[in-house]
């Protein structure tokens, strides 16, 4: 598993990461949300051995990261900027990849490039930016890698390409338990692929918990009452409210269990429990508003 405790980093007196935690189970899909500047990429590169922290634990398969080979060499990790690779043919990067990775499996990588139609014999430098995160794509799931950590590995390719991707993600969980953290701001996809989720903000973990667990504990209410009592609603965790003439929409974090029974004991003209998103559950857990998306996104 992957289990950071308390890390703190610095870059001068910028607090990128401000005692952060966060937990990857063995053979899960793991998102990682949160705003531009919110610290993913710095935890990422942490994981990945490029960072050292100023204090605080890191540890893969129980080892510390930084400057351990064994632990390197079961970490596949595609970063969002691709730049180091632009300037050499694809082969030469299976070459290096297969030098660098004890599991590298040349007949996965060839199968791959066949299937995503990519030549070997071209530098990624003039491969489309969808066909150079395919390329790289194709190289660290040819390492047959224990961890998977992605940054932001599927944005700007095409649907059945992200598709595809996806597949052989969800294939190496679920045949070889290899453990997946994966950085997206494509909430709406993270919802259908991920086992939990950790909510990012301002270098610190907001939120961590099972994606169907947070589901199930948050809950949009729209609700009518004739006479609403203010110490039975003080009963629940309201994260928003709003008054939409004789109705309250109410945002609120509670078990639904409760959720009915405060509701119901008030007999209301209208009670609706809804379901709510992925996207909006970030949004109110952040402290924003729906209509603040376009500004995050």
């Amino acid at each position: 598993m992957i289990n950071v405790e308390n890390v703190k980093k610095s870059f001068d007196s910028t607090i990128a990461l401000n005692d952060f935690s966060l937990h990857v189970k063995k053979g899960s899909i793991y998102g990682l949300v949160g705003t531009n500047g919110s610290g993913k990429t710095t935890i990422i590169k942490h994981l990945v051995g490029t960072f050292v922290a100023d204090s605080g634990i890191i540890t893969v398969d129980g080892e510390n990261v930084y400057d351990n080979i064994s632990i390197k060499e079961k970490i596949g990790y595609i970063p969002d900027d691709l730049s180091h690779y632009a300037h050499s043919e694809l082969k030469y990067w299976a070459k290096y990849y297969g030098l660098m990775y004890p599991s590298w499996n040349s007949e996965r990588f060839n199968e791959m490039l066949k299937i995503f139609e990519l030549p070997d014999n071209r530098k990624l430098s003039k491969f489309s930016k969808g066909m150079q995160k395919q390329a790289i794509f194709s190289l660290v799931m040819a390492t047959m890698p224990k961890y998977l950590i992605l940054d932001e590995p599927i944005d700007g390719l095409d649907p059945i390409v992200r598709k595809l991707i996806w597949k052989y993600i969800v294939t190496d969980v679920a045949e070889r338990e290899m453990t997946v953290l994966v950085s997206s701001h494509n909430l709406r996809e993270m919802e259908g692929i991920c086992d939990s989720i950790g909510i990012v903000d301002h270098g610190k973990m907001v939120l961590e918990r099972d994606l169907d667990e947070l589901k199930s504990d948050i809950h949009k209410v729209q609700v009518a009452l004739n006479s609403p009592s203010d110490s039975a609603m003080s009963k629940l965790n309201i994260l928003h409210r709003e008054k939409r003439g004789t109705v309250d929409l109410l945002i609120v974090r509670n078990n639904k269990t409760l959720v009915d029974e405060v509701i119901n004991e008030q007999s209301p003209i209208l009670y609706d429990l809804l379901p709510l998103s992925l996207e909006e559950i970030f949004i109110y857990e952040l402290g924003g508003e729906l209509d603040e998306i376009a500004n995050i996104f």
